[in-house]
């Protein structure tokens, strides 16, 4: 059984929790919950495609699926931005001093929503309306 559509209507999920970070000010999280929608979205179109699918990096993934479909290069260029708000978002020692929350702002937390919302359109525009 394929469950990309499962994989898809989470990563619509987390990007609207993306949302709610961002009207909360939660700077680190908006970024990290991005990612992880971003990286959901990716992972279905690739499992509804019948590639197995490990890791988390958002843009080796849409890279990979490169060799199929063309992604734009904006598209890879978000997808690297979120990458790296993978790790140093959540833990204090991706840091040499301070908390996550230190270190993210609006217009980082603006962005990363917005190169996953690019990201989930993507991967949407390419997966069959139904089922």
């Amino acid at each position: 059984m394929n469950r990309y559509r499962d994989w898809l209507e989470q990563a619509k999920r987390d990007l609207e929790r993306a949302h709610i970070d961002l009207k909360y000010e939660y700077w680190e999280w908006a970024c990290f919950t991005s990612q992880q929608a971003a990286e959901k979205a990716v992972k279905a179109l690739l499992m509804q495609r019948g590639y197995t699918v490990w890791g988390h990096s958002v843009s080796a993934m849409l890279r990979r699926f490169s060799e199929e479909v063309p992604v734009p290069e904006e598209l890879i260029a978000q997808a690297q931005l979120l990458d790296t708000f993978y790790i140093p978002t959540r833990y204090p020692n991706g840091f040499s001093e301070g908390k996550p929350a230190d270190y993210y702002s609006r217009r980082q937390a603006q962005e990363a929503v917005d190169a996953a919302t690019d990201i989930i359109r993507f991967c949407e525009d390419l997966l069959p309306q139904s089922g």
